[in-house]
């Protein structure tokens, strides 16, 4: 179940032991197998009446042997096991699964009494000998259940949700060093991204470039990694490399602001360089006010994680400027609110240009109209580039139900529904473009 987990498929693990240790065996055999005797007591007379020709045993002591039913009842053989058995009489396992053809008809009938009730003496056996075993967890076989639906996508699957957000005053200090370089982005391959940085520089809006004159190591500092110069106004610059395999978290970016200001001559730029950013950390980013200092949002392409950094393309961009979301939110003649998203600026890596993304590439966006600043709970999601056969209308076909088909066709819009203004005064809109680049836009409510 959802909350237990998956339920697998059991089978009964029978073993010798458990067997031995049944005690329904027993009173099984006194209760079924008088009727077994007198079937075959009954057969064997039906064939020495009906004079059936000698019989070849298969089975048991006598396997080779034949059995004489015109022999004298009295008459015995010895068998293996030094007992004695009737010449001239079948055994109980001696007796052939399928009637003989040479048989008389009229031992037809005994014969299929005699295996009726050996068949319903062996199911009654083999029953309380499963109630009786161990049960074996098949865990590779989980129950499938018919009655419910599973809904899911890409998001479920590929994206690794910040449930919640601590407040910097609440997070726990780091104790092992380790975990602190961890967190502050620190990395081997540091020096080939500051290479490329200077290499590159940072594709901005426009198709203009933020190009560095020089970029060296800075010493002293934990979680600003380089700084240099502009080229073409020699301000200065510093940089804050995000971790390798996880997104720059709100920790980061405050302890490199508290670097920035000690340091003189106070940085102009300050830029954070990431494959991914927490919503927190880019909302933190994206809002810091800093009188004569500018804070930058800079995607790192992935292909840095790769030793492959030689290749001969024109539009091998390995940074590129983030841009906000752009959000419009109105009040209403009722008093309720409402937002549209009118989409935000990415760069295109197969053109080399930095392209306004506008509605067109907007592949999810998310309306929290509650925003606690500590996790985002989407109350509205909606699906702007969605076909007639994706998205709420994919839901729609998958669940087999009736949706209200004006909401639907809202939902796949940039307008959010109407909302009432939440306890906190704050929503958070998450977007998502078609790349799966997110961005977090915070917006207060007016009282």
């Amino acid at each position: 179940g959802l909350r237990s987990g998956f339920i697998y498929k059991t089978v009964p693990h029978v073993t010798l032991k458990s067997i031995a240790n049944n005690p329904d065996i027993d009173e099984i055999w006194e209760a079924k197998h008088p009727a077994i005797e007198h079937a075959l007591a009954e057969l064997n007379a039906a064939l020495r009446a009906g004079k059936a020709p000698a019989f070849k045993v298969t089975e048991g002591g006598r396997k080779g042997a034949e059995v004489d039913f015109s022999a004298r009842a009295n008459t015995t053989v010895k068998l293996p096991s030094g007992e004695a058995a009737p010449a001239g009489a079948l055994l109980e396992w001696e007796v052939p699964f399928d009637f003989p053809g040479d048989w008389p008809a009229s031992a037809r009938a005994a014969f299929d009494a005699f295996h009726a009730a050996r068949q319903a003496m062996q199911q009654k056996m083999d029953a309380s000998i499963t109630v009786h075993a161990d049960t074996e967890i098949l865990y590779d076989q989980p129950q499938v259940a018919r009655d419910k639906l599973r809904i899911s996508g890409p998001f479920t699957v590929e994206a690794v949700p910040f449930p919640t957000v601590l407040a910097l005053e609440e997070a726990e200090q780091p104790q092992d060093a380790d975990v602190a370089i961890a967190r502050a982005g620190e990395s081997a391959r540091q020096h080939t991204w500051r290479d490329e940085l200077l290499k590159t520089g940072i594709r901005g809006r426009g198709g203009q470039i933020l190009k560095f004159a020089t970029l060296e190591t800075l010493p002293g500092t934990a979680y600003l990694h380089c700084t240099g110069t502009l080229a073409e106004s020699g301000e200065r610059v510093v940089v804050s490399f995000g971790p390798e395999y996880a997104a720059l978290e709100q920790r980061q970016v405050q302890l490199a602001l508290n670097e920035a200001e000690k340091l003189r001559p106070a940085p102009k730029f300050i830029v954070f360089a990431s494959f991914t950013f927490d919503p927190e950390a880019a909302k933190d980013i994206d809002e810091t006010r800093w009188p004569g200092v500018t804070l930058l949002k800079a995607q790192m392409n992935t292909d840095l994680l790769t030793e492959d950094l030689k290749k001969k393309r024109a539009n091998n961009q390995s940074f590129w400027l983030m841009g906000q979301p752009e959000v419009e939110l109105r009040r209403r003649k009722d008093g309720r609110y409402e937002l549209e998203v009118h989409g935000f600026d990415y760069f295109d890596t197969r053109s080399g240009k930095l392209e306004s993304g506008g509605k067109s590439k907007i592949a999810l966006w998310l309306l929290d109209p509650d925003y606690d600043e500590r996790s985002l709970f989407p109350r509205q999601v909606f699906f702007p580039m969605a076909g007639k056969k994706d998205g709420w209308n994919k839901l729609k076909r998958d669940i087999k139900a009736e949706l209200d088909e004006g909401l639907l066709e809202r939902f796949h819009g940039t307008v959010s529904l109407p909302f009432d203004a939440g306890d906190n005064r704050r929503v958070a809109i998450k977007i998502v473009d078609d790349r799966g680049i997110e961005s977090l836009k915070i917006l207060p409510l007016a009282d």
